[in-house]
């Protein structure tokens, strides 16, 4: 009695049929768009600056205030030669520096060192901050010569002079101590602190950047302190 051979239908059980090549495109295409989501995020999380906690950011260089300070209205004179008011802060965040254009060291080193720290900023944030040098020697530093300092160190930053009380007023406010050092022979120089204060967009004193001052740990802490701000 001889066996008979099963017979198959062609195609039924095959793996390449139709129905199975779809499902293989579909599990395919789905896995790809799970990778790219997953390749998104971890992007779009890398982009974010980084949240520094007070210690991280103090080892940093920086202290911010645990409570902004509101800052008095009052004139100065802008290096246009124009009028400007400390309200004029408000709208983008300050950073602002007390110096002087006769400073042998400190103040052009720190106005280099700003220059480094604002061009490493994004295209997007430079736009938001503005660097401004204010003057403890209005005797010396007229707008005009104002200008031609900080346009040695860039065009974008600011200078503001005016009377000298008011100078010392806005100095006070955002606790930088300065002060008139006689030489001899009718010359002087002036002892200024060397900190870098941030003014927040409300016009607020916000934090302070310590001496020495490094670009990198600047934009570290500008960040974080920018990513954490309320309004």
């Amino acid at each position: 009695m001889s066996e008979e051979t099963p017979q198959y239908e062609a195609g039924a059980g095959s793996a390449n049929s139709p129905e199975q090549k779809r499902g293989v495109l579909v599990t395919v295409a789905v896995c790809v768009l799970f990778m790219l989501a997953v390749l998104a995020a971890f992007l779009n999380k890398m982009g974010q600056p980084r949240v520094l906690t007070e210690s991280e950011m103090r080892a940093n260089g920086a202290v911010e205030l645990e409570r902004p300070r509101i800052l008095d209205n009052f004139q100065l004179l802008a290096d246009s030669g124009e009028t400007w008011q400390t309200s004029e802060l408000a709208g983008r965040w300050t950073l602002v520096f007390f110096g002087f254009t006769h400073c042998p060291d400190v103040c052009p080193t720190t106005m280099s060192t700003l220059n480094a720290f604002y061009q490493s900023l994004d295209e997007e944030t430079r736009a938001d901050t503005q660097i401004l040098l204010v003057s403890v020697d209005p005797k010396r530093d007229t707008p005009e010569k104002l200008r031609e300092y900080v346009d040695y160190f860039n065009p974008d930053f600011a200078g503001l002079t005016g009377e000298f009380l008011n100078l010392k007023r806005f100095a006070n406010q955002l606790n930088v101590p300065f002060n008139k050092v006689p030489l001899g022979e009718g010359e002087y120089t002036v002892d200024h602190g060397s900190q870098v204060v941030l003014v927040n967009p409300r016009g607020h004193y916000h934090a302070f950047f310590r001496a020495p001052l490094d670009p990198a740990k600047m934009k570290l802490t500008y960040r974080s302190l920018r990513a954490t701000y309320k309004g």
